[in-house]
This record gives C-alpha cells, sequence and structure tokens, in this order.
C-alpha cells in the first residue's frame, strides 16, 4: 500500500481505538463487513439487477447456491448476483418488505430515487422541517432535490415535549394534497407516530406514505422502535451504517407487486417497488458498489442474529441514562430527553458557548460529537446552539449503563475545561484509558 495513506490508515484506527464515539449517525463494523468492503467484488461493474425469476426457496444457502439468468448489461455475473440476491433477501426479512433495492450509495441517494420514482417535477412532498430536526433532503433549499420539487415543512408543537403538531400536519396535507408524506429527521430524540400519520395519508389520493429511517433502521429491527410498514406506510428508505452498524450505503425497502426492472409498470402505488428500481438504475446512478454490496450482506446477516435484538435494547437504555445524567449536570436538552438513540442538547442555553466550541472541546478529550441546531435556533449552522449524540458506537464497543455517568461527567468536565490545556490533557488520558478495555469489533477475536 500507498505509504502516505498506509500511515493515516494507522493513525485513524489509533484515533479509534483509544477514545469514543459519540456521534449518533456513526458506528464501529464487524471485521466480517470490513474484510467484504475490501473484498475482490470492487473490481466488477454489474449494472442492472439480478433475477429472482423461478426461485421458490429464499433461504441464505438456496440463494448462494442458485445460478439464474442475469438481468445485468455486462457478462460475469454469477456471483454478483448471488450476493445481491442474499443482500436483498435477508433486507426483506429485517423489515418485513415485499422488496429492497440494496444499491443506492447512500441515504440521500435512496431518498432522491424515491422522489424520482414517484413525483414529477413541481410536485409536492410534505417533510419535517430542517430546523425542527429534519434532514438536508427533506426540502433544505441547498439540495438539488428542492430544486425540482415543492416541499413544504412541519415540525414539532412543544419543543419541551418533542410532540410533532399533527394537527398542522394533517391540515397542510389537505391544503397543499401532497404526493409523498415523508416521516423521518437527522436530530429528533423521539418517535414519530406511524398510525396517525398513516391516517393522514389516506385523507389525500395518490400520497405515498415515506419513512426516512436512516437514524433509526437497527433499533426498527432489533424490536425496540415501531415499524412503519406496520402502519400502512408503502416505503422506508435508510442507510446501512449508523444503528444497522453495515458499509455506508444506502437502503431502500417497499410494500407492492415486484415486477421485471427491465419493464415499465403502471405508476401505481401497486407497482412501487419495480418503480423504485427503475429509478435507483438508470434513473438516477450507474453501477453499484458491489464490494459495499456485500458488506451490506454481511451486516443485514449480523443484524438478523439474536444478539442484534440486546444490542438495539442496550442502545435505548445507554441513551435514556446518558440523557438523565446530562440533564442532572445542567445540560438544557430538547424535548426533554430521549426516546432513541440520539440526544440534542442546547449547550448555549446551559452554558453559554456555541455548539463548535462545545464539539472542539470534547473532541480534544478523545470523544467526538457534532455541534447541531436546535429548533428556532438565532445561531449560524457552522456555530448553532445545540450539540447531537448518541449511544450506537459505544453501545457496540461493550458500554452499558453503568458507564453512562462518567461519559456525561467527562463531557462537562471539557466543556468547563475549554481553555485549560494540562486539565484537557489529564481527560484525554482518562478517555484512553477507558476505551483501550472496549476493543473495536475488528480488533476482536472471530
Amino acid at each position: 500500500m500507498d505509504g502516505s495513506v498506509k500511515k493515516l490508515i494507522a493513525e485513524e484506527l489509533e484515533r479509534q481505538r483509544h477514545g469514543f464515539e459519540l456521534i449518533p449517525s456513526e458506528n464501529y463494523v464487524s471485521g466480517g463487513v470490513l474484510e467484504a468492503a475490501g473484498s475482490i467484488f470492487t473490481n466488477k461493474y454489474s449494472e442492472g439487477y439480478p433475477s429472482f425469476e423461478g426461485l421458490t426457496e429464499w433461504d441464505d444457502e438456496k440463494i448462494a447456491e442458485t445460478v439464474l439468468p442475469s438481468r445485468r448489461y455486462y457478462g460475469g455475473q454469477e456471483n454478483t448476483d448471488r450476493i445481491e440476491r442474499l443482500a436483498i433477501a435477508r433486507a426483506c426479512r429485517m423489515f418485513k418488505a415485499d422488496h429492497a433495492n440494496v444499491q443506492p450509495h447512500s441515504g440521500a441517494q435512496a431518498n432522491n430515487a424515491v422522489y424520482n420514482a414517484w413525483l414529477e417535477p413541481g410536485e409536492t412532498i410534505l417533510g419535517m422541517s430542517l430546523a425542527h430536526g429534519g434532514h438536508l433532503t427533506h426540502g433544505s433549499p441547498v439540495t438539488l432535490s428542492a430544486r425540482i420539487y415543492n416541499f413544504v415543512n412541519y415540525g414539532i408543537k412543544d419543543v419541551e415535549t418533542g410532540e410533532i403538531d399533527y394537527d398542522e400536519l394533517e391540515k397542510m396535507a389537505l391544503e397543499h394534497k401532497p404526493k409523498i408524506i415523508l416521516v423521518g429527521y437527522s436530530a429528533y430524540p423521539r418517535e414519530f407516530d406511524y398510525e396517525r400519520v398513516a391516517e393522514i395519508g389516506a385523507k389525500v389520493p395518490g400520497c405515498l406514505l415515506m419513512a426516512d429511517m436512516a437514524h433509526v433502521a437497527g433499533l426498527i429491527v432489533g424490536g425496540v422502535h415501531k415499524n412503519p410498514f406496520d402502519y400502512g406506510f408503502h416505503v422506508i428508505t435508510t442507510t446501512t451504517h449508523k444503528t444497522l452498524r453495515g458499509p455506508r450505503g444506502g437502503l431502500i425497502l417497499s410494500r407492492g407487486k415486484v415486477g421485471n426492472p427491465l419493464k415499465k409498470p403502471e405508476k401505481t402505488l401497486e407497482n412501487i417497488p419495480t418503480l423504485i428500481d427503475r429509478s435507483v438504475f438508470p434513473g438516477t446512478q450507474g453501477g453499484p458498489l458491489m464490494h459495499v454490496i456485500a458488506a451490506k450482506a454481511v451486516a443485514f446477516g449480523e443484524a438478523l442474529e439474536p444478539g442484534f435484538k440486546q444490542y438495539a435494547a442496550q442502545i435505548v437504555k445507554n441513551a435514556a441514562v446518558l440523557a438523565d445524567e446530562m440533564k442532572q449536570l445542567g445540560f438544557k436538552l430538547i424535548t426533554g430527553g430521549t426516546s432513541n438513540h440520539l440526544i440534542l442538547a442546547d449547550v448555549q442555553g446551559s452554558f453559554g458557548i456555541d455548539g463548535k466550541e462545545a464539539e472542539t472541546a470534547i473532541d480534544r478529550i478523545g470523544m467526538s460529537l457534532n455541534c447541531n441546531s436546535i429548533p428556532n435556533d438565532t445561531l449560524p449552522p457552522f456555530r448553532p446552539s445545540g450539540i447531537r449524540l448518541g449511544t450506537p458506537a459505544l453501545t457496540t464497543r461493550g458500554l452499558t449503563e453503568k458507564e453512562m455517568p462518567q461519559i456525561a461527567k467527562w463531557m462537562k468536565a471539557a466543556i468547563e475545561a475549554r481553555d485549560d490545556e494540562p486539565k484537557l490533557a489529564t481527560l484525554k488520558k482518562e478517555v484512553e484509558k477507558m476505551a483501550v478495555k472496549y476493543p473495536l469489533p475488528s480488533d476482536r477475536a472471530e
């Protein structure tokens, strides 16, 4: 390997080993996921899709051994077809979906592919406001999708409790008649009422119900959060990292009739799985990253193991304890706490500093989180009032409720010592001492 690159990889490995990751959208993958992501599949172009025609048994062993005629535009696909079929089948089992598209390179591309599958330019999407915790792809004017489609945004009714204003959401849906009602977030510490949203969507003809579950997909698979499909949603999009503990990438799950992606179907909600396949390729991206799809297949297999349920439950337990400890130390928490893996704290209101100052101080003692805007923030996005953190990666390392008070104390101590170099150095050594007791998954013996 190139010496400079090898050196930087080694330095990043040491950074991760000797500190803790608190960013709620990051996690640590297993050795198996890393091995697949770096596999020989990176050499293969595989534009198109594998066929399931004639495959009646969907167990892993049967899928892995069955070679079927390919629907690709290149030859040499007998192995890529099987690895992608395996990833699709596992994803469907995880979420109780009729179909899965495992090709999106990211969560943003997954969202854009769904928009492209169902909407015409100028049609309306009703999604959560970025200012209240939504994602960039849910209507931020800086994105390409916001230049193509008409986004209208709903938000939080009560910042203290985090309650979504569902009455206002319904009013907006009846007024704007959106073609998509979108739920999901990047900085919201609570859970949606999917049943209420589905009732609203049923009042809008031709409305597709879409849930961007990038942050909580692992919690859904682990059974500690509700599955939007159980309430009538048509589509779930997600990333495959975060709480799913897979490689960086995207995933689209859907309910409906699964057809041949080479044949254009009628534009109906029933045909949304095939419409999405055609929207991903050739609609919005070219060749899939087969080495990443192989890594997704590994991660999905891990998520289907019994131990993943314990992992998901522990994420939520850890987050609840960490939030309580932070409150006791004077952190003002948006929505008063958390119901998932994520915590949003107002450090400007708590300690008189902006989120970037807090992020920098905490990073210097070996714990990473990110500054983040809070609802109705008066500060600019790069130096907002809040910080965002979570427990997926801490839980993967093996930390439990009993370590959460110390994590909270270190955060508070770093903020207080942000101008005290010797104190920061001492705190960093304390963090390192604990971190090395909890190896990265890829460092553990298989």
